[in-house]
């Protein structure tokens, strides 16, 4: 009988060497990339939704919107400057067979919460219900904790945590309304709501600060199964994220644009959210490696992570003083050498 045993001790050592594998390849966390391959088709599960995306005029929301367009939703495209959301509307337009009609621009300051009754009531006067709200407007910030003015920290608060929360006070009465078919309350937070990442302490707290009240939300929510709570969290995407970060001085931004190359595509984060509206995930990992890496460990390893955070932090830190993207920590010297070419 002993070969049995050997027989089970080498059937364990090769799944666990599989998922492995199937890890250092993903561009996900292990259930989304499963739901990716064997779940629901975002373009027959979410055809008709009406689905309202705030930061749609660039980055994650447009590549976002582009993408639920193309399965079919119906879309509520949301920012600050209207000219940028007319774009997005006409490529989402040209994406896919949607009418005029089926797209709705409604500009707004997510930053301004007392125009957020009002513009919940511009949807509902349009389509008659919100069937996915994606809170996707953000900011971030580069700068080290003690050159960071406090305002800096307020508004990231404001913008990160108090207008997604706002937003979702307002569309959560309909999706909990008898008779309703629920909804999904989609947080787009970060990798860095579940580490904390050097150059970003009030951008990572705010991150921390949605990730927790969306998970107490979920608790509170649990009669209402037809209601799904769901954060994602990406990691390092090509977008104008970096140069719209607060510098730390006031409203000032970061500005100059690095090389971006090795970060991950908009599109393809976009289209792992849509599989996680899906799928109906409460929480989904969306990053690279080695950022995917850095989500298990802190979670599984908390020690050991802070041990390597403390490390890849002081690169962090010597990279942003002498010019550089401070995200090539990660990525070794190719990065580096395109950061200075550019």
């Amino acid at each position: 009988m002993e070969w049995l045993g050997v027989l089970l001790l080498a059937g364990i050592a090769a799944l666990l060497l599989v998922q492995l594998i199937r890890l250092l390849l993903a561009d996900g966390d292990l259930t989304l990339m499963w739901a990716e391959r064997r779940g629901p088709d975002p373009a027959l599960k979410l055809r008709g939704h009406v689905v309202w995306v705030t930061g749609a005029s660039s980055g994650i929301g447009e590549a976002l919107a582009r993408e639920l367009a193309r399965c079919g939703c119906q879309l509520v495209l949301s920012a600050r400057r209207e000219a940028e959301l007319q774009r997005v509307r006409k490529n989402c337009l040209e994406d896919s067979s949607l009418k005029e009609s089926d797209i709705l621009v409604l500009p707004m300051d997510v930053l301004d919460l007392s125009t957020h009754e009002a513009c919940t009531k511009a949807v509902l006067d349009r389509f008659g219900r919100v069937d996915v709200l994606v809170n996707n407007a953000g900011r971030s910030q580069r700068s080290l904790f003690m050159d960071t003015d406090l305002c800096v920290y307020r508004t990231l608060f404001e913008l990160n945590v108090l207008a997604p929360v706002s937003l979702a006070r307002c569309v959560l009465p309909g999706m909990m309304a008898p008779g309703s078919h629920g909804g999904i309350l989609l947080a787009v937070s970060s990798i860095a709501g579940l580490a904390g990442v050097p150059l970003s302490a009030g951008y990572c707290a705010s991150k921390h600060a949605v990730q927790g009240a969306f998970n107490a939300l979920r608790s509170e929510l649990d009669e209402y199964p037809q209601i799904t709570i769901s954060t994602v969290c990406p990691g390092p995407v090509q977008s104008h994220i970096i140069s719209n970060a607060f510098s730390g001085k006031g409203d000032e931004a970061v500005g100059e644009q690095k090389d971006q190359t090795y970060k991950m595509s908009a599109e393809r984060c976009a289209r792992l959210i849509a599989v996680s509206l899906a799928a109906r995930l409460p929480e989904a990992w969306i990053a690279q490696q080695p950022y995917l890496s850095a989500a298990y460990l802190w979670q599984y390893a908390p020690t050991l992570a802070w041990r390597l955070t403390a490390k890849i932090g002081r690169r962090r830190i010597y990279n942003f003083r002498n010019g550089l993207d401070a995200d090539v920590s990660y990525f070794g010297s190719k990065a580096m050498k395109k950061d200075k070419v550019s």
